[in-house]
């Protein structure tokens, strides 16, 4: 029983670090418990996903997909208090206007938003809105569990940096503090890819199997550019790998929708 309500901690802790879903209980807070909620990462997304998909589904029965696909990326934004999005901004401002890892990381830690992530996150979300759109127009229902997919995959991917990369920067002043210690064992990672196994047997389309290699493919590559430049990932790094991932889960749907 303690056991079981060591892990409602955890998943409530992460739960409460990457949306702003209300707890309805009272949570204790130490760095080892944030450690261990690492395992619930991609669980959150599976809950944003699912939040996301009913809010699509909705919104399209009263105002068609297109102004469906807007009001689900606003009440993403607003779930989740555009965490990510933030992050990916910052690295978008930081490696396009710095040189050299001093210069990138005091850029990354400036709360302004400049050129170069202006122009990035409007690239990106229009990406996001014109992928959702094709692949709706294609199969709405399966649609929903695609976008629930991807964000769980996205989640899982973006937590993996933790096992593959070095985290970097000053820790004290980090945004992802708790994130910075030790990585759990496999078996924690495999909890967490249970997020990304369960909807994909509910869907039963196994050519999604292939896109999620292809959404990997962008964490290897973001990761040898983190590590290139500054010599491994921070916390911002982390919701960048989140976004191009799940955008790069759309794209490779279309194309094995398309082809296979």
């Amino acid at each position: 029983m303690k056991a079981l309500k060591n892990e409602l901690v955890y998943f409530a802790t992460a739960l409460m670090f990457f949306t702003r879903i209300p707890v309805p209980f009272k949570i204790p807070y130490s760095s080892d418990i944030m450690n261990r909620s690492q395992k619930y990462f991609s669980w959150v997304g599976l809950v944003v996903g699912l939040i996301n998909a009913v809010i699509l589904y909705l919104s399209f029965q009263l105002f068609g997909l297109e102004i469906a696909i807007v009001l689900m990326m606003a009440s993403s934004v607003l779930l989740t208090g555009a965490f990510h999005e933030d992050g990916f901004t910052d690295v978008c401002d930081s490696f396009g206007g710095g040189y050299g890892k001093e210069k990138i990381l005091t850029i990354m830690k400036d709360s302004r938003v400049g050129a170069y992530g202006a122009i990035g996150i409007v690239l990106l979300l229009a990406l996001k809105f014109f992928s959702i759109q094709l692949l709706g127009h294609i199969n709405l229902l399966e649609t929903l569990w695609v976008i629930i997919l991807a964000h769980s995959s996205s989640r899982f991917i973006s937590g993996t940096m933790i096992y593959t990369h070095q985290y970097v920067t000053d820790i004290d002043v980090s945004k992802s503090k708790p994130l910075a210690n030790k990585p759990l064992d496999g078996t924690s990672l495999m909890v967490g890819f249970l997020s990304v196994i369960i909807p994909l047997i509910i869907i039963q389309d196994w050519r999604l199997i292939p896109v999620l290699g292809f959404a990997y493919v962008g964490k290897i590559y973001l990761g040898w550019y983190f590590k290139k430049h500054i010599g491994g990932y921070t916390g911002d790094c982390l919701g960048t790998v989140q976004q191009v991932c799940e955008v790069l889960f759309y794209l490779g749907t279309i194309i094995v929708w398309k082809f296979i």
